[in-house]
C-alpha cells in the first residue's frame, strides 16, 4: 500500500472518487446537492498554474482505494498555516482495513512538512463511526455547529 500525491493524470479517478464520496455523504444526510465539477475543472484547479487544493491517493496493487482532498489556510492572528481537509474517503468494500488511518497519517506528514499547526475538518452529524475514528486518531472536537462536529488535529508538538 502506498499513499501518493495525485497528479494531473489522476483527474478522472478523482472525479470518480468525488462522485462516490457524494453518494456516501447523501446516505449520511451530509450532502444533498449535485456534483458540478468535471475532469477539466479538477485539472485546472488542482494541477494548473495556481493549485487551489491538493489530493493524496491511497493505492494497493496499483488500484486506488481512497483519497484525501485538502487545502492550506493561513491565520493572520496566529501567523500560522493550517490545513483544511475537505474530503477523506475510502471505497466501501475497503473500509475498516486501516486505509483511512494511512491517509490521515499522510495528511499529518503533509502538515508537518508545511509546518502547519493543525488539520481541521467537519463530518456529518450522522456519521458517528467517523467521529469515533477521528477521536481515536487523537483529534478533538473544536466546536459544534448544531449537531455537526468540527475537528482539529494538532500537527506540531
Amino acid at each position: 500500500m502506498i499513499v501518493r500525491k495525485a497528479t494531473r493524470r489522476d483527474a478522472g479517478k478523482l472525479l470518480e472518487l468525488i462522485a462516490l464520496k457524494a453518494e456516501f455523504d447523501r446516505s449520511m444526510k451530509g450532502f444533498n446537492g449535485e456534483i458540478s465539477t468535471t475532469v477539466e475543472k479538477i485539472e485546472l484547479t488542482l494541477f494548473g498554474d495556481y493549485p487551489f487544493a491538493h489530493a493524496l491517493l491511497l493505492e494497493r496493487a496499483s488500484k486506488v482505494l481512497g483519497f484525501a482532498l485538502f487545502h492550506y489556510r493561513y491565520s493572520s492572528f496566529s501567523g500560522e498555516p493550517s490545513i483544511w481537509l475537505d474530503d477523506l474517503f475510502v471505497i466501501a468494500e475497503q473500509r475498516s482495513k486501516g486505509y483511512g488511518r494511512e491517509l490521515m497519517q499522510a495528511m499529518k506528514a503533509q502538515a508537518e512538512i508545511a509546518q502547519a499547526s493543525h488539520i481541521a475538518w467537519t463530518a456529518s452529524s450522522n456519521n458517528v463511526k467517523a467521529h469515533d475514528f477521528y477521536k481515536n486518531l487523537g483529534a478533538d472536537v473544536e466546536r459544534m455547529v448544531g449537531q455537526r462536529p468540527y475537528f482539529r488535529w494538532a500537527a506540531l508538538a
